[in-house]
């Protein structure tokens, strides 16, 4: 397992919007470039497990998103998905990328459909293909913890003050699958990234993103529905937010199931609780459609 410290000095920090934005680039030019994009509430790092994987044949670009990770948590700010997909498209840019791959999961599904519905990109490089791990692509089908709901609601602010580690690992242990839960340092390290430069202060200001999938639900699913580049789906079937309930429905609205990856027994973090099969389905999915 890749620490946290390891991590964190296998990157570096870049300049976007008057923000710093931590970024882990294995700089190799020669191969095809994936840019892997994270979920809520943790980090670049939930990637620790397949980065070995897949940089022998691929390189790896994680991005922290304003509010994550070792990223810039400025406090008060309104955050939101379209701001985040502006950061990822000036990652992009400020690594004079030609074309580039997407592997998303959770929060970050929704990043890359508000990437995907944008009529006018920001940058000119071509996104080849997506793959999606466990998220709310539909918000009528996005179970939230209850502890979620709170964070959105008028008091979230209060009961994100009162939050402990242990209600929070309670929380993560949930949605991991019944024989592939997170160790204790695993939570530990979870924990560490959310607290670093205050950011568990923040949490009820990034929970925002529930709202704007339901605002912009229309446009983001036509995003899905009208791509014209390949997409794919690795799903944990037991998760109970985005579980075998989001699956039935990516098969009722977007009915292309061509590159779609149920995974039996596991939940919420696909790229955690079984990073060799998650690896070796997306690259089967990659080489397929090279």
């Amino acid at each position: 397992m890749i620490s946290i410290e390891n991590w964190k000095e296998s990157g570096n920090l870049i300049s976007i919007n008057d923000y710093n934005i931590f970024v882990y680039d294995t700089e190799v030019e020669d191969k095809e470039t994936i840019i892997l994009i994270h979920g809520f509430p943790t980090s670049s790092w939930d990637w620790k497990d397949i980065w070995a994987l897949l940089e022998k044949d691929y390189r790896l670009i994680a991005v922290d998103m304003l509010g994550f990770g070792f990223s810039d948590k400025p406090n008060p700010h309104k955050y939101s998905i379209a701001e985040q997909a502006d950061i990822i498209e000036e990652v992009i840019s400020n690594k004079k990328l030609i074309n580039y791959h997407i592997l998303a999961h959770d929060y970050g599904d929704t990043v890359t459909q508000e990437i995907l519905s944008r009529k006018n990109r920001t940058t000119r490089a071509k996104c080849k293909s997506v793959c999606f791990l466990n998220g709310g692509l539909f918000p009528e089908t996005h179970k939230a913890l209850l502890i979620q709901k709170i964070l959105l609601s008028k008091i979230g602010w209060l009961v994100n003050k009162l939050a402990t580690q242990r209600q929070f690992n309670n929380s993560m242990i949930r949605v991991f699958g019944p024989k592939s839960k997170p160790s204790k340092s695993e939570l530990d390290s979870f924990w560490s990234l959310i607290n670093y430069n205050k950011g568990r202060h923040i949490f009820h200001n990034l929970i925002s993103y529930m709202s704007d999938r339901k605002e912009n639900r229309e446009r983001w699913i036509n995003a899905l529905k009208k791509s014209k580049i390949p997409i794919a789906l690795i799903n944990g079937s037991v998760d109970p937010v985005s579980g075998s309930h989001m699956i039935e429905r990516y098969k009722q609205l977007i009915g292309d199931v061509t590159w779609l990856k149920e995974l039996k027994n596991i939940g919420h973090y696909p790229q955690l609780e079984a990073p060799k099969e998650v690896s070796e389905y997306y690259k089967f999915f990659l080489n397929s459609i090279s």
